[in-house]
């Protein structure tokens, strides 16, 4: 059974927004290789460090079909609930995946729309077996990143998660102003600071 704890951030804090650093992000998705492609969707996440190497993500969603007949969104739910939510990948992400991986052989569909459910091949039971240790080592640092977010406290996640949502629901009323974004962005430094404090 696919399932870990939840994950950690990493330990580091950035004064301005990180670069880009091509991969880097949880679910980088490129072609049905190690190693190659473009992103073709992050989905949310923190950024702890890479989880996913670039074109790695394909080999978990076939390790989870290979389990039983999954939906897009159970793949989604499932990758997200075994990391505690500290990675959702988005569809942009996951469908793609699909795609490729049944335009390859390694998974067929049955059913339509909602109920379309993904079931792996022959072929793509060989293909995971031939990538049996980078599947492995993926799974490892899941279950890292599973164990190190099991030990945040209760109130500290909901409290982070209120923090999202506020944000969330600050930037669907429009980009703020510059003065807002100060205010925003001193309110959680000083949190940041307290924090360090404690």
């Amino acid at each position: 059974m696919f399932k870990c704890g939840a994950g950690g951030f990493g330990g580091r804090r950035f004064q301005h927004a990180p670069p880009d650093q091509g991969g880097g992000n949880f679910g980088g998705f490129g072609g049905l290789g190690r190693g190659g492609g473009q992103n073709s969707g992050r989905g949310r996440s923190r950024r702890m460090g890479r989880l996913f190497g670039h074109g790695d993500l394909h080999l978990i969603i076939l390790r989870l079909i290979t389990e039983r007949p999954r939906s897009g969104y159970d793949l989604m739910k499932s990758i997200e609930d075994s990391v505690a939510g500290a990675y959702s990948p988005s569809p942009g992400t996951i469908y793609p995946a699909l795609a490729l991986l049944e335009d390859r052989g390694f998974v067929e569909v049955n059913g339509e729309g909602r109920a379309k459910l993904y079931s792996a091949t022959d072929a793509g039971r060989s293909y995971l077996g031939d990538n049996r240790d980078v599947v492995e080592a993926m799974l490892a640092r899941i279950a890292e990143v599973g164990a190190s977010r099991a030990a945040v406290p209760a109130p500290v996640v909901r409290a982070m998660e209120n923090l999202k949502l506020a944000l969330q629901l600050r930037m669907e009323r429009g980009a703020p102003s510059e003065e807002a974004a100060r205010a925003i962005a001193a309110a959680i430094d000083r949190a940041v600071t307290e924090i360090e404090r404690s």
